[in-house]
């Protein structure tokens, strides 16, 4: 072999270098693309067979037994677990013990409100938001059986009330659907509510925006719950220009410090802070 020969099959050109690098360029951001596609789909996914079919699932409870969930039909308050309410000294079941009128039949004169009605606990108090209410003793699929709803698929069977999906870091992660009434001047939304428990800051503005069309926490119809931001701290019910209060750079367990502009020590491997959401509910 002569040596102009030799010289020429060593190596690459600069040309040749060139073309790898950007083949491989295409190839990173193909596969870059297709993560976030794929996580659109499931957030779409989220929100059309789990939490728009648990909306419907509630105003189907609504049209066939006349009051909302867990509501007294004898005396109804228009309460979510109004059967447990009492007013003028009564044991429940709606305005039944105010029989004479002594107190008007309104929100405000009954106590034993705003109890959550789950199926479970699920994640413990405060630890996915704080602001956590207690939970009712009404049961949310023991109502839904009484009432002849079926409920939407969720996680398995007897786990209709669940969802399981990936964070952003990989890690299987659960959500919860429950429902409560909150009072007036709630800035995550007055009256009746769907929480939503166990969503990522990434999920809650994607979910934000296809309900509000923006992606604001304490303004429109599907809003963040935090005692920092449901009461006090100046904050009004249609302030406007509110984050939610956490990105993915945070962990599950640095709920109290994250913030919307901050940065956490969150790595590859841990899960992605949780958040717990109101959507405000037709009835």
């Amino acid at each position: 072999m002569s040596m102009q020969k030799l010289a020429k099959s060593k190596g690459f050109t600069l040309v040749e270098m060139a073309i790898v690098l950007a083949i491989i360029g295409v190839i990173l951001g193909a596969v870059s693309i297709g993560k976030d596609l794929q996580r659109d789909a499931e957030n779409q996914k989220i929100y059309q067979k789990f939490l728009a079919a648990w909306k419907t699932s509630y105003d189907q409870y609504y049209n066939r037994m006349g009051v909302v969930v867990g509501d007294s039909q004898v005396a109804p308050t228009y309460m979510v677990n109004g059967l447990e309410a009492n007013i003028a000294g009564g044991t429940g079941g709606g305005a039944t013990g105010n029989i004479t009128g002594a107190e008007a039949g309104i929100a405000e004169n009954f106590d034993n409100t705003g109890l959550k009605i789950c199926h479970g606990q699920g994640y413990a108090a405060n630890t996915v938001s704080t602001g956590d209410v207690g939970l009712a003793t009404q049961d949310l699929h023991a109502l839904f059986d009484r009432a002849g709803l079926k409920m939407p698929p969720g996680r398995a069977e007897g786990q209709e009330d669940r969802y399981l999906y990936l964070d952003s870091n990989g890690n299987p992660t659960e959500l919860q659907v429950c429902f409560q009434w909150n009072p007036n001047g709630t800035n995550s939304g007055a009256g009746n509510v769907l929480v939503l428990r166990g969503i990522t800051p990434d999920l809650a503005r994607t979910l934000d925006q296809m309900i509000d069309g923006k992606p604001d926490a304490i303004e429109g119809r599907f809003r963040q719950q935090d005692v920092a931001l449901n009461t006090g701290g100046g904050n009004t019910s249609q302030q406007p220009g509110i984050e939610w209060r956490a990105n993915s750079t945070y962990k599950v367990g640095e709920e109290s410090t994250a913030t919307a502009q901050g940065e956490g020590d969150n790595q590859d491997e841990n899960r992605v802070v949780l958040l717990t959401a109101h959507w405000q509910m037709d009835q």
